[in-house]
């Protein structure tokens, strides 16, 4: 072999060597960046994927509420399942199952899903109907919503149809009757 043929082989290996680790050093940057990047999804945008298949919610107070994810808001979504709704704050959930594995960005979500939870709210509160609250501490009220305030429900509980002040934090889910 000519010394010309060896120099060009020579040179051919150290470019593969160089390619090669490029694309080492590339594929742990696009790794490093992936993992920083996903930290800017947020549940509501996984959620926001997921509308229209089948989840299991896993809510504190609660338990398992099994059902077709239809609608996710800022800080809430709705399920329905067999015969019942259910509206569930995200505040309240312990765990999810059947999440799509895209997100969708808030930027690109409708100006209805950007509606709070108190929009949901006072969509019952309109409609007068009776509901099961259940709070994060796992007790249950049977109430018709009457009026929604800030950072809170009020709603007419029991035969003699006491006021009861419910704050967002406390409520794990709102069930349709």
């Amino acid at each position: 072999m000519a010394w010309e043929e060896e120099l060009f082989a020579l040179l051919d290996d150290l470019e593969q060597q160089a390619e090669a680790l490029y694309d080492a050093e590339r594929g742990a940057e696009l790794a490093d960046r992936s993992r920083s990047e996903y930290q800017q999804v947020t549940l509501a945008s996984r959620l926001m994927a997921t509308v229209g298949d089948e989840v299991v919610l896993d809510v504190r107070g609660v338990g398992a509420v099994n059902g077709t994810l239809e609608r996710v808001g800022t800080g809430w979504c709705l399920v329905s399942g067999t015969g019942q709704d259910w509206i569930v704050p995200l505040a309240a959930l312990v765990g999810v199952r059947g999440a799509s594995e895209r997100s969708s960005p808030e930027v690109a979500w409708s100006p209805v899903a950007r509606l709070g939870l108190g929009s949901a709210l006072r969509r019952l509160a309109e409609a007068g109907e009776r509901c099961v609250l259940h709070l994060v501490d796992g007790k249950a009220l049977d109430a018709t919503v009457r009026r929604v305030g800030a950072d809170f429900v009020e709603a007419r509980v029991g035969e003699e149809g006491r006021a009861v002040l419910v704050p967002y934090d406390g409520l794990a889910a709102v069930q349709s009757r």
